[in-house]
């Protein structure tokens, strides 16, 4: 029996086929935790999302904000954009029983001393406070109101956390850090902006995880989204976007070992990261 991190998928099905058999997956007793992203940009975003929800208990999933963008489109609430690949599950026949699973999962997974969320974690959160904001956000997701939280779910704004936050201001922010989250500037905000490698980074912004005085280093974060990070494994961290998208390679790792697996992926014209 054996668990294995998985990192964004982003619709690209076929190689996932293969890093499963690599892995010599056994869905009778092994199980699957994946980052987000299982959907969009690559071509088979409808593949990913209908095995990933096959697997029922066998597979521990969080939301990215590629999925929750998926949801918002879904609803109505936002238009596709130039690289989107979704049309095969908006057109799908079972596609508001995808939609409705893909909405009701967790923002944020914990157990046995690991951490799972899709971007970050404000460096301010213990892990006991991440949970509980987590939650906070899918109550609303699973909520017959959760159509008002998509449609006030977008915006940069706030960009610093406090307690106090409330409201749409609040759950915004969570989302933000977790499904978004890459930097922090030196006075804790948010440099939602920035996509490119920690080197290209401001002098004044710091990987959320490398923030010295992070309260959750007392579990190990598994998480992806930083496509130009890459493959980083350390006691604390397991950084899981190896750029599967972008023509790299798709990698799970054993979390009781932190044994590496990974395949190559296909590169894939007019992609730029």
């Amino acid at each position: 029996m054996a668990d294995y991190a998985i990192g964004d998928l982003q619709g690209c099905f076929t190689p996932l086929e293969r890093l499963l058999e690599t892995i010599r997956f056994d869905p009778a007793r092994d199980r699957l935790w994946f980052v987000g992203d299982l959907v969009n940009r690559g071509p088979e975003s409808l593949q990913c999302l209908r095995f990933v929800k096959s697997l029922g208990e066998r597979a521990v999933t969080v939301l990215g904000n590629h999925d929750l963008h998926l949801v918002c489109v879904a609803e109505g609430l936002e238009k596709q954009k130039g690289r989107d690949t979704l049309d095969d599950i908006l057109k799908a026949p079972d596609r508001d029983e995808l939609i409705a699973w893909l909405r009701t999962r967790a923002l944020m997974h914990v157990e046995g001393g690991i951490a799972m969320v899709h971007a970050g974690l404000m460096p301010q959160w213990t892990i006991e406070q991440a949970r509980a904001l987590a939650a906070e956000v899918e109550t609303a997701l699973r909520g017959p109101g959760y159509r008002r939280f998509l449609e006030k779910m977008y915006g940069d704004k706030p960009e610093r956390w406090s307690d106090d936050l409330e409201g749409h201001d609040r759950l915004r922010a969570i989302v933000n850090a977790m499904t978004r989250l890459r930097v922090v500037d030196d006075e804790g905000r948010m440099v939602l902006k920035f996509k490119g490698e920690p080197g290209d980074a401001h002098d004044g912004w710091t990987p959320w995880f490398d923030v010295p005085a992070r309260r959750s280093r007392d579990h190990a974060i598994v998480c992806g989204h930083w496509s130009a990070l890459g493959l980083v494994v350390r006691d604390d961290l397991l950084a899981l976007d190896s750029g599967c998208i972008w023509g790299r390679a798709l990698t799970a790792a054993r979390l009781s070992d932190r044994a590496l697996y990974s395949v190559e992926c296909p590169s894939r014209e007019g992609q730029e990261e």
